[in-house]
């Protein structure tokens, strides 16, 4: 199956990507390489601090949402999602408590769905880290670099 196809199988349809709240782009297409900024989940329906407002599992979701919502810029980028060579890196970013330490878990949500679509084409270098705060008071946001 292609990665659209596998979207579809997975029952995931994806959004109109968002618009910007700024003096900036979704993604910047260099050479062979798609630069995607950081993008939160495709709603936002869960707001605050992973470890006191929203749980990991509630975090590894909104991280699963983020990688839909990048998909969905991707295809705006490139049209077919098949035109992925390889998923280069992720760098994910958790709005987490002082104390919270499982950022990477969080992140697998996003990771772990680039894998689901595009296989080994998916695997990819990654940063998770936490963050004092996010715009919005969202849970995760995440950046991807992306070969075609």
């Amino acid at each position: 199956m292609n990665p659209e196809e596998k979207l579809n199988a997975l029952g995931i349809e994806l959004p109109q990507p968002y618009q910007p709240l700024g003096n900036y782009v979704r993604y910047v297409k260099t050479g062979n390489l798609i630069h995607i900024g950081g993008h939160g989940p495709c709603d936002d329906e869960v707001k605050g601090k992973v470890g006191r407002d929203v749980s990991m599992e509630e975090a590894y979701l909104e991280a699963r949402k983020t990688a839909i919502s990048l998909l969905a810029t991707l295809k705006e980028a490139i049209g077919d999602l098949s035109k992925v060579k390889r998923i280069v890196k992720v760098h994910g970013m958790v709005n987490a408590e002082d104390t919270f330490d499982n950022h990477p878990k969080v992140i697998n949500g996003c990771s772990d769905l680039l894998v689901e679509v595009f296989g080994e084409k998916g695997i990819h270098t990654r940063a998770a880290v936490g963050m004092s705060s996010l715009p919005g008071n969202i849970a995760v946001e995440i950046e991807m670099i992306v070969e075609i």
